[in-house]
């Protein structure tokens, strides 16, 4: 078996390839970037594994890819890989709402694995990180409409984000390359373009992924996207409206058993979800679990939640998904 790496050298890419070590992948790994990355040398299991140029002959010997590029560059690749019946896990957001393209949260829907056609498309992270600590919450109440705040770290945008914080740390007078204002010390409300409506990009993608990925055409979600000066880790504010009244220590309960999550909720003794705490491990952490005193149906309850964005959210997600297509 011959599993690529598409972006090895980037952010995702290289928590790709510690993912597949940490999970004892025995394969032949190929390493793909552009040129400026050619001949860069990475360990894996023990050997050494050399970054080889991506080109339309890069897909000829393998038989599974993990994608981690950009969506012009991805669109670029990818009909090298299909023209030689490769299986790709992708993860930009170039074919998440392609019909024909499955989108998979191994936890909540890996059913839907077995319908590719040799692509299966990996959501954006803060959709996987909301929809781990919701899904138990969901199969229980039914979830009819999120509102959620989402608070994102700067590795959200790659290697380029994480060096606007570490210099605006120092400096903040050093212009920034990843955002367009300062980082350190600010909040920008603000990630992706906006629309007529005045929602961006980003916003967008917990509803239409959400719909998808929960198979509920008629979910309805809310969402502001906000980058905020952590380095790591995404945090959420979700309120969710379901179809009947809500019981919170219900809820605590089924969050406790939820594939994927770790209820953090003592708030009087000062436990909850911290972005900190979920730092390069695979978990969602899910707390502040409280009935929402402005809905008098009862209906609604609010969660606060973090996650590993490059991990879960990202990496680790595609590797889960290429362990159950391998299996």
């Amino acid at each position: 078996m011959k599993i690529a790496i598409v972006g090895a050298t980037g952010a995702v890419g290289q928590q790709m390839l510690q993912c597949l070590e940490e999970r004892n992948f025995d394969c032949d790994l190929k390493l793909l970037a552009s040129a400026r990355s050619k001949g860069k040398v990475f360990s894996y299991r023990g050997k050494d594994v050399v970054v080889e140029e991506l080109n339309e002959h890069s897909f000829d010997d393998v038989d599974y890819a993990l994608g981690a590029t950009e969506n012009d560059l991805t669109k670029k690749w990818m009909p090298w890989a299909q023209k030689n019946n490769v299986i790709v896990v992708d993860n930009s957001s170039a074919f998440r709402l392609d019909p024909d393209v499955p989108l998979v949260i191994p936890e909540i829907n890996p059913e839907d694995i077995a319908k590719n056609h040799g692509l299966i498309a990996n959501p954006n992270c803060a959709t996987i990180i909301a929809l781990v600590a919701l899904n138990g919450l969901n199969k229980r109440y039914k979830i009819k409409r999120i509102i959620c705040s989402t608070y994102q770290a700067v590795s959200g945008a790659g290697v380029k984000g994480i060096k606007d914080l570490e210099n605006q740390s120092k400096d903040p007078s050093i212009p920034s390359q990843a955002f367009q204002y300062q980082i350190a010390y600010n909040l920008i409300p603000q990630i992706g373009s906006f629309d007529d409506l005045g929602i961006s990009k980003e916003e967008w993608k917990m509803q239409n992924e959400g719909r998808k990925i929960w198979h509920n055409d008629d979910l309805l979600v809310n969402c502001t996207c906000v980058r905020v000066p952590i380095y790591r880790s995404h945090s959420e504010s979700i309120t969710i409206e379901c179809e009947e009244e809500v019981d919170v220590k219900e809820a605590q309960e089924i969050v406790a058993k939820t594939e994927g999550c770790v209820l953090k909720d003592d708030p009087k003794n000062g436990i909850y979800p911290m972005p900190l705490d979920t730092t390069n491990q695979d978990l969602v952490y899910v707390g502040r679990i409280r009935k929402d005193i402005s809905d008098l149906t009862g209906h609604s309850l609010i969660v606060f939640c973090c996650g590993d964005q490059i991990r879960k959210g990202a990496a680790t997600n595609a590797v889960q998904i290429l362990e159950k297509l391998v299996k």
